[in-house]
């Protein structure tokens, strides 16, 4: 499974509101992009597909940002990768059907289903939880 920059930036924007998630204040865009490196238009449309999905909403105004609008621990990676990347998760090859194509696409099926299974068991909540026990230099609350 290839992630692309568009799922990175998602997963890395959910987070950053799950992080702040308790205290309930809006994450402005800028906090993002700036902590993270996310140009900021390429910010924008994520953020907006991640609305349109219901998973995060917009406040307006100076004191305005995102926020979620879901729990953290109902979203995985894996749902956050089917929404925003493209829906495409193995690999499938133009080689003819010669017994080593076979056993090598055996072996690409394989590799894309134990990734789902690693990222359809990763929780934004999870996720956060993780990183408080262990690193807390990764927040920047």
């Amino acid at each position: 499974m290839v992630i692309s920059a568009r799922v990175h930036y998602a997963c890395v924007a959910m987070l950053e509101l799950a992080i702040q998630n308790d205290e309930g204040s809006p994450v402005a865009i800028r906090e993002i992009t700036d902590r993270h490196g996310v140009p900021g238009p390429f910010l924008v449309q994520i953020l907006r597909s991640l609305r349109a999905l219901g998973w995060v909403q917009s406040i307006r105004g100076s004191q305005g940002g995102y926020r979620l609008s879901v729990d953290p621990g109902t979203i995985t990676l894996l749902d956050i990768a089917e929404a925003i990347g493209s829906q495409e998760t193995g690999c499938r090859t133009e080689a003819k059907g010669t017994p080593i194509a076979a056993m090598l696409q055996e072996q690409w099926d394989d590799a894309a289903d134990a990734s789902r299974r690693v990222l359809g068991q990763a929780t934004l909540s999870g996720l956060v939880e993780r990183a408080q026990h262990g690193d807390a230099s990764m927040f920047y609350i």
